[in-house]
């Protein structure tokens, strides 16, 4: 069975417009790369793209957690909650 995120059309809206962003910021770096512009301002670019896609995790994160867990925490599946949890968690630290 796949469960789905019933994102509100709100947060998906926000989340898209996020991604659209950071689709253009990795064109730029494409494109810088090309034009061999300084590898300092390529890599100001790259940090700003991975501060970006952060920023869309911790939102997904922020959802879950308020949504997706509480939803099997109010159902009585505690145990599992936490455990999915935990995994998600290690997923994020992972580089």
């Amino acid at each position: 069975m796949t469960e789905h995120a019933n994102h509100s059309d709100v947060t998906k809206r926000n989340l898209q417009s996020r991604l659209n962003r950071i689709e253009g910021q990795v064109r730029a770096i494409n494109r810088m790369i090309e034009e061999d512009v300084y590898c300092d301002d390529v890599l100001t670019q790259i940090r700003a793209t991975r501060s970006a896609l952060n920023g869309v995790a911790s939102k997904l994160l922020e959802h879950h957690m308020k949504g997706c867990i509480m939803h099997k925490v109010e159902g009585g599946n505690e145990h599992e909650a936490m455990d999915e949890l935990l995994v998600t968690f290690q997923k994020l630290m992972k580089d």
